[in-house]
């Protein structure tokens, strides 16, 4: 019988390794359709932009039930350490969220993370309780100290937020998978289906879309892509790739030939 490919997160286990955004829809019955289509157990929210607590707006929550899907508060749009610090503690009076998407960005043009603050953020987070999933950069140094001061999941962007450029730096993502003990996920720049296959079979734990998705023609029918491209990817590399080899090698037989 086949073995079960949980995704592990903070002694939490899902079936799907693909994490969900939930900004840049029309409405949040597109964004519902999205998640569905997609399988995501997981949602991102931004604390600061999609309205969770006036309930003379449309909730997200009456579109994404909290008790069905699990709820990833994040700090985006926060450009330090205490606004973000600030925004995660009200997502845990609200909800009582703990488990947070930490993301602090350093520059309003490139939206790059400003790593001090989100070092020493992901530091005070820990020690309040939180349980955080860092967005970063691909600096497997900064991905390891991460880590040392509590960080549950790396998530290094994969090019700059939106930009749909896909994975810039391969070898990166390979040395951080290769120096750290919990989850990666690819954060930030997939554009396409194939761009998930590849995070997935470079050894990445799971990838986090939102824009490819929401801003695609079609999101429902991208969200289905994207579903089969992480598994495509995940099977890919739990497989075991074929070495690289400079030189040809018949795929039929030698014995027997005429």
């Amino acid at each position: 019988m086949e073995k079960k490919d949980y995704f592990k997160i903070s002694n939490k286990k899902f079936n799907s390794r693909l994490i969900v955004g939930t900004g840049k829809y029309k409405n949040f019955l597109e964004c519902a359709k999205a998640v569905k289509a997609s399988g995501a157990e997981i949602v991102t929210v931004a604390v600061r932009r999609v309205n969770i607590t006036d309930k003379k707006k449309p909730l997200l929550m009456d579109y994404l039930n909290p008790k069905k899907i699990t709820y990833l508060p994040n700090t985006a749009g926060c450009f330090n350490s205490a606004d973000a610090l600030r925004t995660l503690r009200l997502a845990r009076e609200i909800g009582g969220w703990k488990l947070v998407k930490l993301e602090i960005l350093g520059d309003k043009k490139t939206l790059l993370p400003d790593m001090i603050e989100t070092l020493k953020s992901t530091e005070v987070l820990t020690k309040e309780g939180f349980k955080v999933m860092v967005y970063c950069n691909d600096d497997p140094l900064m991905a390891k100290r991460l880590e040392n001061v509590g960080a549950v999941a790396i998530m290094p962007l994969a090019a700059p937020i939106g930009s749909g450029l896909g994975i810039q730096n391969k070898l990166n993502i390979k040395i951080i998978k290769q120096n750290i003990k919990i989850p990666l996920l690819i954060d930030a720049g997939i554009g396409q289906a194939s761009d998930a296959t590849v995070a997935m079979e470079l050894g990445c734990d799971g990838v986090l879309i939102n824009t490819a998705i929401a801003q695609s023609k079609n999101p429902i029918e991208m969200a289905k892509a994207m579903k089969l491209a992480v598994e495509a990817g995940r099977k890919s590399y739990l497989s075991g790739r074929i070495k690289k080899n400079f030189f040809g090698s018949a795929s039929s037989p030698k014995e027997g030939i005429i």
